[in-house]
């Protein structure tokens, strides 16, 4: 079995409520890191521990940490990023659900190491009852006295607010956050400045993902050094991968970053095989807006070697032959499925999602479904696929924020590795309306690269 550090006490009864979680040892890394670490303390263990954003980038949180600018007399503000919208990713919902408290502690052990005294937990509007969830746990928490004025008579001050979103995708971006937390329109920024100099009311800022708050603790509870061991690489610690699709289980799983994909999709511990019996054709690792992989690049890489679940291993390749672990969105695809299908209901997503500010990404996203939709309905023409390619290439790098990749690259990597299907669904309409094109050669083993000569 795994070793977990943010589910481990996921199971016990009640840990929802402060009294189980603080008896339970929470509140213990809050106390650690208040009252014998200090600020530079706690900013120098998430250092050393390599903890990368969980929200999907995966930069290094300490170094994004240390940009903070910290004038005088200027407030500083810590805005959790619990917009949780990618399609495929569930995980922070999970915490927030069914251990409100962790998020909350890693709130208040962030925000001493940054020296602000507001943070803000800005959730997605489809989460509906959720709010009210980490209301109680915040009322708790201040209670008790871990909240508010001079905290545990440490002279540190915090207040935790929760703002409801109206449920836009493009306010997962941390500058349309911002300016949605503002009551604005939320539209992405331009960059620079950043969040770190201007950010909320113009003022110092952090924007962290749940899960990436919520590691906070056990990184101080058990330290640095001591978090590295759980995973391989420059991929330390634990992540939570929200799995889902034509698998077994599907769930939230905590998995440490030193297994296969095989393994992960396979084994009884965690996604128990494919459903049915059928064979695996595809997946996206990463949440929607990753590239999906055919099964014979997802289970090894282009040079031979097993895929691990770690954020190197998965991008080995670059997107030719790889693509990210992202925000640990797992969809799985078997071999009924349909690729052009999957392809036009994501890009159908972004066209409605798009905020529209960039004309790449309002006009191309548009573009992208319409002409899928045609491919889709049995209307497609061969130079559609060249048009897909040429519109999404137009949208990539080409957008004030990363919707326009989001959109442009599932697109790309369903035509670069699945371009017979979209042929197929071209000269076979008729056919293409009433059956998938099937597994074809998706899974078949790649062949070996020769060694280098020496």
């Amino acid at each position: 079995m795994g070793r977990k550090l943010l589910l481990d006490k996921a199971h016990i009864e009640g840990i929802r409520y402060y009294d189980t979680y603080r008896s339970n040892g929470g509140y213990a890394a809050a106390e650690k890191a208040l009252k014998s670490m200090g600020p530079e303390g706690v900013l120098e263990e998430v250092k050393k521990s390599g903890l990368r954003g969980r929200g999907g980038a995966g930069f290094p949180t300490g170094l994004k940490w240390s940009f903070i600018a910290k004038p005088e007399g200027v407030p500083r503000y810590l805005v959790c990023n619990a917009d949780e919208s990618e399609p495929g990713t569930f995980k922070d919902r999970y915490l927030m659900e069914f251990i409100p408290h962790l998020l909350i502690e890693g709130l208040l052990i962030s925000s001493f190491a940054l020296g602000a005294n507001s943070a803000y937990i800005y959730i997605r509007g489809e989460y509906a009852w959720i709010p009210d969830i980490l209301e109680q746990a915040i009322a708790e928490a201040k209670n008790k006295g871990w909240l508010g004025k001079n905290i545990m008579g440490t002279g540190f001050d915090l207040e935790i607010y929760v703002q409801r979103g109206a449920g836009a995708y493009i306010c997962g971006e941390e500058t349309a956050l911002i300016e949605s937390l503002e009551g604005k329109r939320g539209n992405p920024r331009i960059k620079p400045p950043f969040p770190a100099v201007k950010g909320l009311w113009m003022c110092p800022t952090v924007v962290n993902n749940v899960e990436t708050l919520a590691a906070v603790v056990p990184i101080i509870n058990i330290g640095g050094d001591e978090y590295i061991k759980y995973g391989t690489g420059k991929s330390t610690g634990t992540k939570l991968i929200s799995a889902c699709g034509n698998i077994n289980k599907p769930g939230v799983y905590e998995i440490e970053m030193n297994i296969s994909v095989e393994e992960f999709i396979y084994s009884d511990e965690y996604c128990g095989g494919i459903k049915n019996g059928k064979r695996l054709k595809a997946c996206i690792p990463g949440g929607s807006s990753v590239p999906v992989l055919p099964a014979n690049l997802l289970l090894k890489t282009a040079k031979g070697e097993a895929r691990m679940m770690t954020y190197e291993s998965l991008a080995d390749g670059g997107f030719a032959t790889g693509s990210m672990l992202g925000s640990g969105g797992f969809i799985v695809m078997d071999e009924d499925q349909c690729i052009v299908r999957n392809t036009l209901t994501f890009a159908r997503f972004y066209h409605h999602e798009s905020c529209g500010q960039c004309s790449p990404c309002r006009e191309g996203t548009g573009w992208m479904k319409k002409v899928l939709q045609n491919i889709e309905n049995g209307k497609g023409k061969m130079s559609d696929i060249d048009l897909l390619w040429d519109i999404q290439r137009k949208i990539e790098g080409n957008t004030i924020c990363p919707l326009g990749d989001a959109a442009a690259w599932p697109v790309a990597a369903a035509i670069r590795h699945f371009r017979d299907e979209f042929e197929w669904h071209i000269t076979h309409s008729d056919e293409a309306l009433t059956r998938n094109f099937g597994l074809a050669h998706y899974a078949d083993p790649l062949p070996v690269p020769e060694p280098a000569a020496v």
